[in-house]
């Protein structure tokens, strides 16, 4: 595949397994190209013009040419200074690397990992919460995390790409929607009856399967293996934890009664513990990985072609 045709399928894919659906994506395509429209002069030179195709801020082709044949792919959760090196060694060792795949974004991806926070807001009220609480409930954790990356050296990682002349790119909520899809499904096909018969849904799962054995995989940390599950929601996509106040709403306007997540903050468990709402933690990694598969799988499939894995960061390749 070509660089262009690969990262296209990756954003395809993203938005086919978007919780917000087909039709909320384009019309926020939409609103990007009638705000674009609107501008003039140095604005619309300054314009991150990818918005107009690309609904994810935290996905981007972070250096190389769109024509760039692709096979040989170094793929990780995070891929940075020491990962584009370790590139270039394989390289050197004679080991082909057409290309840096990287999980959790890097360069200007990362500065503008709050722009797809909006996104929870479509997927708070699918499950009840009505849409101007949610919205609400995220304006300032957006901000915050806006002014959290601020301070970053975001292009540290990208700059090695481009010095090393390793082609880069990075995937996050494209990947962050497929986990998020396809174990909500497999809650809502299962309805586990516990909060113990929820961690065995996952542990059937290779990538948690792993994690567990690793000693990084499942734990319950608010409720215990004996409550009832209730409803189950699947919180991994949307950049990164929402706001803690969410569980207040969730607990008073909808049927939850276990959040299966990838982390959560301590202030955020603290106010699921006060509303009684059992959180399992999947596991980051192991999250992360069932996501980047995934969205392997369709890029693949999409493309006619296997490409060439090599695991690194943190990542293992399983088909699914």
């Amino acid at each position: 595949m070509k660089l262009r045709e690969l990262f296209d399928a990756i954003v395809a894919h993203g938005v086919a397994v978007d919780p917000r659906g087909r039709t909320r994506v384009q019309k926020v395509l939409d609103m990007a190209k009638k705000d674009y429209d609107a501008l003039s002069g140095d604005k619309k030179q300054r314009y991150d013009t990818e918005q107009l195709t690309n609904p994810y801020s935290d996905s981007r082709v972070l250096y190389g040419d769109d024509d760039l044949d692709i096979q040989n792919v170094l793929v990780g959760i995070d891929m940075e200074v020491g990962e584009v090196v370790l590139a270039d060694r394989l390289r050197e060792k004679g080991t082909p690397v057409d290309l840096i795949w990287a999980h959790h974004p890097e360069g200007s991806a990362l500065a503008n990992l709050g722009g797809v926070m909006a996104m929870q807001a479509d997927i708070l009220s699918g499950f009840g919460v009505p849409i101007n609480i949610a919205e609400g409930l995220l304006e300032p954790r957006i901000k915050e995390v806006e002014r959290g990356v601020m301070p970053g050296n975001h292009m540290r990682a990208v700059d090695a790409a481009r010095l090393l002349d390793v082609p880069m790119i990075c995937s996050h909520t494209p990947a962050d929607n497929c986990v998020a899809g396809y174990l909500q499904e497999l809650f809502d096909e299962k309805k586990p009856e516990t909060v113990d018969d929820v961690i065995c849904v996952l542990r059937d799962i290779t990538e948690y399967a792993d994690a567990e054995i690793a000693g990084s995989g499942l734990k319950i940390v608010a409720g215990s293996e004996k409550r009832r599950a209730g409803r189950v929601f699947v919180d991994m996509t949307g950049g990164t934890s929402g706001s803690a106040k969410t569980f207040e709403r969730l607990a008073n306007t909808s049927d939850i009664g276990t959040m299966v997540v990838m982390h959560i903050p301590e202030k955020h468990l603290k106010e699921a513990n006060n509303h009684h709402i059992n959180v399992v933690i999947a596991g980051h990694m192991a999250s992360d990985t069932l996501g980047m598969n995934l969205l392997l799988d369709a890029v693949e499939k999409a493309g006619q072609k296997k490409l060439s894995v090599i695991e690194c960061s943190g990542f293992r390749r399983h088909e699914h």
